[in-house]
């Protein structure tokens, strides 16, 4: 009888743990036959949002997902940016805000699934697009191709990431129900097929044959045709105000039969420096999105908060025009996280379509008006050498990239000697269009003007021979679409100076970040005098200022944003976080987003400044100005909009 009993208490047991596991087995796939995705066995439809953690301190992580799960998405989709994690070669970094794994399972633990964009390139107007820049240093790469270097760096790289993201897959218990194999493939030159298929069974290989892995492109038939490959499933992307129905039918030239996507259903647009702040009509989304989910689609709203370049990540365009540090991008949440009326109209055609959580959406954070901070003058770039290059000069006849001397990012001051007397207006000249991005020239420390790559190529100087010419030459970021994603900075061709090319160089690569860092620039001897300089320009040179927050106020520090009235160009770093470009000269952007984890109240704030074409301090008043509300369509001189990326017309 007992072992009867213990038999039957056997078979028991066998079943409820034979149950549990279908219960508790999680699975993901595409359902062919019912066009539509399976989640657990049953139909499902995602409504999801894009958001960037590289864009958002970490420090704000869990608050932009929770505005975006109360918005009824039940889904995110992110990039990730490979130069972001492996900007020195072999060396990664996972850690605070580049800690993927805890963005990972922020998401999961608040509800949302992930759709994962792991590249290797990414666009998304980020600096090259995510490709890091030490490929560069083989100068023949092809890159997104079969070249050999590059497919060995790639492999390197996703041995890396992809091992690090497979636990988080949803059929192992994690978020990330499907995997973008590059990014938008067939909007690039080189249609390299075997290239798509060493991707495929690259991440097959890491991630196993369960996982939906998917391919984007434009919603063109010219897309189409580089773009997808038959194992990776195809999706497509669209803006707002087009015939949803026929641009659907272009994926299912692709897909006769699955899930409608669009993968990126743009809510606003991106921005370029000197071109009007792009913004798009809630009610013309609210139209388009009503008609995506009436046609049963998936869709991603790209950007569902956009987010900072901080630093010197922000990518560029071609012909070149750099994106502006604001990543704004006229979404549903701001920039700063904030509620806007297109969130809210969004949400509530999301609740037409499905339930969204119960209970209050988080609030917008609150903002603090500082006030204006006195700005005091420290040194010159180039009377600051000593401090700011570490390894002191490289010589060389001719100028040397940024890749030649190993510096990805940020400034380089190349130098050399008049070779004789000029004495009259002689045209120093980059004929081959070799100023990458943007140079700032003096001579004998005196201001001479700037050189702009595709914009200014010869300015006229006078000197006698034995006259030091310092040129400053910015990283302004890189090209992150097309074909010119190769994109090398510094100065790339010779320079000449009337018929005489100039040669016999120092150059020095320069540690600002470094020094900041480290509050070398604060122990700098300040500098009171005013330098003799023409009206318009002063010597690109460093300033300093600081402003303490009381400790006694309870809700202190708070988000601000920082302004500069009267300063043209330049970086600004607060407590050595360097916040990124501002350029309130050309606009659209005037204020810089300052996220409150990096003020500190118990000891002073500390501002520093490197100013490159005008510092009021010459003149005025010498204040930077921190307030509570943001600028980012200052009016601009308009030039040419580009149209970039998915909007060209392909039949």
């Amino acid at each position: 009888m007992a072992s009867v009993n213990a038999r039957v208490l056997l078979l028991f047991v066998v079943s409820a743990l034979s149950c549990f596991a279908v219960v508790s087995s999680q699975s993901f796939e595409i359902d062919y036959k019912n066009d539509c995705f399976l989640k657990d066995g049953r139909p499902f439809r995602y409504i999801s949002g894009s958001i960037h953690y590289n864009r958002i301190p970490s420090y704000y992580w869990k608050d932009r997902l929770l505005k975006m799960f109360m918005a009824g998405l039940n889904a995110i989709q992110i990039y990730v940016p490979w130069n972001y994690h492996e900007t020195v070669q072999n060396q990664y970094n996972f850690k605070g805000d580049r800690d993927l794994e805890h963005f990972l399972q922020l998401a999961n633990d608040i509800g949302l699934l992930v759709i994962l964009r792991p590249g290797p390139y990414i666009c998304a107007e980020w600096e090259m697009g995510g490709l890091p820049a030490w490929l560069l240093k083989k100068k023949d790469i092809l890159l997104r191709t079969m070249d050999a270097d590059y497919i060995a760096a790639v492999d390197r790289w996703m041995g890396e990431l992809l091992p690090r993201i497979k636990p988080f897959l949803y059929q192992n218990g994690g978020p990330i129900i499907t995997v973008q194999v590059e990014n938008e493939y067939g909007s690039y030159f080189a249609c390299d097929f075997n290239y798509l298929r060493h991707l495929m069974k690259l991440f097959r290989s890491h991630l196993g044959e369960e996982v939906v892995l998917f391919t984007t492109d434009g919603a063109g038939l010219g897309y189409l045709k580089c773009g997808t490959l038959q194992g990776l499933y195809a999706t497509v992307d669209f803006g707002p105000g087009g015939n949803v129905t026929s641009q659907f039918m272009v994926q299912r030239h692709a897909e006769p039969n699955g899930p409608l996507v669009n993968s990126e259903f743009y809510t606003g647009w991106l921005d370029h420096w000197g071109e009007a702040h792009s913004i798009v009509n809630k009610d013309v989304i609210v139209k388009s999105l009503n008609e995506i989910l009436l046609h049963g689609a998936n869709v991603n709203l790209y950007m569902f908060i956009g987010g900072t370049n901080f630093g010197y990540w922000n990518g560029a365009n071609s012909p070149f025009a750099s994106q502006p540090t604001s990543y704004d991008y006229d979404s549903p949440l701001s920039e700063a996280g904030d509620l806007t009326e297109k969130y809210f109209a969004i949400r509530d055609v999301i609740k037409m379509f499905k339930d969204v959580p119960q209970g209050p959406v988080p609030p917008s954070t609150p903002k603090f008006s500082y006030g204006a901070v006195q700005m005091k003058k420290l040194q010159t770039v180039s009377s600051a050498l000593d401090l700011i290059s570490f390894s002191g000069p490289v010589k060389s006849i001719f100028p040397l990239t940024f890749i030649d001397l190993d510096q990805n990012f940020g400034f380089i001051l190349y130098r050399t000697l008049l070779p004789k007397d000029y004495i009259n207006p002689t045209p120093l000249s980059s004929p081959l269009n070799g100023i990458h991005d943007r140079a700032y020239i003096t001579l004998d420390g005196v201001p001479a003007g700037i050189l702009e790559r595709d914009k200014i190529l010869s300015i006229n100087i006078t000197g006698k021979a034995g006259g030091q010419l310092d040129i400053l030459v910015e990283n302004m970021g890189r090209i992150n679409y097309g074909k010119y994603i190769n994109d090398f900075k510094g100065l790339v061709s010779n320079l000449t100076l009337g018929a005489d090319i100039l040669t016999g160089w120092n150059i020095y690569t320069l540690n600002i970040d470094e020094v900041i860092g480290r509050g070398l620039l604060n122990k700098a001897e300040e500098l009171n005098h005013r330098s003799v300089a023409p009206a318009n320009l002063t010597s690109p040179a460093f300033y300093r200022g600081s402003f303490e927050i009381p400790s006694g106020i309870p809700d202190l520090p708070q988000d601000t944003y920082i302004q500069f009235p009267e300063w043209r160009k330049g970086q600004v770093w607060i407590n050595g976080f360097n916040l990124g470009r501002y350029w309130p000269a050309r606009g659209p952007q005037i204020t810089l987003y300052v996220p409150a984890h990096i003020l500190s109240t118990s000891a002073p704030n500390n501002v520093t400044v490197l100013e490159l074409e005008r510092s009021p301090c010459e003149y005025g008043p010498c204040v930077v100005e921190f307030v509570s509300t943001p600028i980012l369509n200052a009016t601009v001189p308009h030039s040419t909009k580009h149209k970039h990326l998915y909007v060209k017309d392909f039949v």
